[in-house]
């Protein structure tokens, strides 16, 4: 196959995504590190739509790209107007960019009920409009909207409405399905038939709706598609756009099809995580080859044959595209999981790996927690104390003497909440006491005012994260919880576990897990582990 370039509209398409609103500074942003990563095109917005396009327009000339070109999204002129004189086209035209993508009305329903002009009158539309544009010396990309629908519906005005795109001078015609909704066999038949009749290259623009969008890209590579659209993470209206973190490895890695320089694949997953940042987004854990889910392995069986070559249960070494292999341990792991862990943290284990009688004692320690609540796959920090306990003489950096905690309510006024604690650090005994605005805040206070003195570092721990599950919704307010924290020092995260029916127990239990492993790793282990 040929070389596919990539056109993201991440920017533009990406952004009218529920709960996503890019800042001019975030656009700029992310344009600059998809240029970094070799993207052909970038779609900065409408700038005839709202200030905010209009004013990344202006403010990306200002940067020096190295790959990327930058296009401007529109539409084609109104009904009834002269071109040169349209407010939306002038508008691209204003921003002095070399690329124009010009959407147009392809389905003949959409020209009478959406537009409500003729069907010629809308031909003479795509025309006018795209030739306009060329006559300024721009690119022009046609984005034949609703194309596959339409097609379906009346191929004759379909075909009609490239002829005319063609006419005005179109460089490459978009077919887009932007309900969503149609089939991968269908997109390879309509544009394999089309392709036939075309010398101008195809693009593909597709929506998620159906939850086909990459295989529906995928099949219009198959049938002659040279241009590829897409955002990344797969952000977009509605159920998204095709993703392009998906697309680029699929026709990288399976097709053999260039995209983006080869050594940029390695950067993807560190992309599209730099993304999701940016829009406010919690990655998603299970997106295939970039999710912290996608390499990540919980059965004993699955985790056994790994460790004897990966293509056992992977589909691609997850190195190509920057993302990491994970092994879970649960209740579901065999003592694979273990050895696994071992390797993967770093730790000392018996000569060549071999199992011992604390390897199965662990194992059954964490099945029987397990059972209890306790959810180590979601809480690695708590797991590698445990680990640590049981082969490396792991000494905790302290212990708990006794804690108050001292709540009062009164009317009309806000909820007060102090922690009285006592600890012993070393050869040392601590007490102390703090306030907090609830009862696991004033906790976590006097537990970093007692230690600051011992372990200055303590400041650079910071809980990022707080969060209770009830286990046994049968049991009412009676029922256990479990506690998961997360914390980090600025530069990463971790996250421990607690299971108590006292929620203030719990606590506990997930908070001190969380900044003896914060201490273990700023500090480091021959600090605070006795001889590990």
């Amino acid at each position: 196959m040929p070389a596919v370039e990539i056109y993201d509209t991440t920017l533009r398409d990406g952004a009218q995504g529920e709960g996503i609103s890019f800042s001019i500074e975030d656009k700029i942003k992310i344009a600059l590190r998809l240029d970094k990563m070799g993207f052909h095109y970038i779609e900065g917005g409408w700038p005839g739509s709202n200030p905010k396009d209009a004013g990344f327009f202006n403010q990306i000339g200002e940067y020096s790209l190295k790959n990327a070109r930058i296009a401007a999204f529109g539409c084609t002129r109104r009904p009834n107007t002269e071109a040169a004189a349209d407010e939306n086209i002038q508008s691209i035209i204003n921003v002095r960019t070399s690329i124009a993508a010009i959407v147009g009305k392809t389905w003949d329903f959409h020209v009478t009920h959406a537009l409500q002009t003729t069907l010629e009158e809308n031909l003479l539309m795509i025309r006018e409009s795209i030739a306009c544009l060329k006559g300024k010396g721009i690119k022009v990309f046609y984005d034949a909207e609703h194309f596959f629908d339409g097609f379906k519906a009346n191929p004759v005005y379909a075909q009609a409405t490239l002829d005319a795109a063609v006419q005005g001078g179109a460089d490459v015609l978009v077919f887009c399905d932007t309900n969503g909704g149609s089939l991968p066999q269908e997109i390879a038949e309509i544009i394999g038939g089309l392709r036939l009749k075309y010398t101008v290259p195809f693009g593909i623009h597709c929506h998620n709706d159906g939850e086909l969008a990459v295989a529906n890209t995928l099949a219009a590579v198959q049938a002659g598609v040279t241009h590829v659209q897409g955002t990344v993470n797969g952000y977009g209206e509605r159920c998204g756009n095709a993703n392009l973190c998906s697309i680029i490895p699929n026709l990288a890695l399976k097709y053999g099809v260039q995209t983006i320089p080869q050594e940029r694949l390695s950067k993807l997953t560190a992309l599209s995580r730099y993304v999701s940042e940016i829009a406010n987004m919690h990655p998603a854990a299970q997106q295939p080859f970039v999710g912290s889910s996608a390499f990540a392995h919980k059965g004993g069986i699955h985790v056994n044959a790994i460790l004897k070559d990966y293509r056992t249960y992977e589909h691609i070494d997850p190195e190509l595209i920057g993302n990491k292999r994970r092994v879970l341990v649960s209740e579901l792991s065999g003592l694979s999981n273990i050895l696994y862990k071992y390797k993967e943290l770093k730790l000392d284990h018996t000569p060549e790996g071999a199992q011992t009688i604390p390897d199965k004692q662990i194992l059954e320690q964490i099945k029987e927690l397990e059972s209890q609540g306790f959810q180590f796959e979601g809480a690695e920090g708590s797991l590698e104390l445990m680990l640590r306990k049981v082969y490396h003489n792991y000494e905790e950096p302290f212990r708990l003497e006794n804690l108050r905690i001292i709540i009062e309510l009164k009317e009309n006024s806000p909820a007060y909440s102090e922690a009285v604690i006592k600890l012993t650090v070393g050869d040392r005994v601590v007490h102390t006491a703090a306030e907090g605005n609830g009862p696991v805040n004033a906790l976590d206070n006097a537990l970093r005012k007692a230690l600051e003195e011992f372990f200055p570092d303590i400041r650079k721990i910071q809980l990022n994260d707080y969060k209770v599950r009830v286990l046994d919704e049968t049991e009412g307010t009676g029922g256990v919880v479990r506690v998961l924290i997360e914390t980090g020092d600025g530069q990463h995260s971790w996250n421990t576990v607690g299971v108590s029916a006292n929620i203030i127990e719990a606590s506990w239990q997930a908070l001190v897990d969380s900044i003896a492993y914060g201490l273990l790793k700023i500090k480091g282990s021959s600090d605070i582990a006795g001889t590990d």
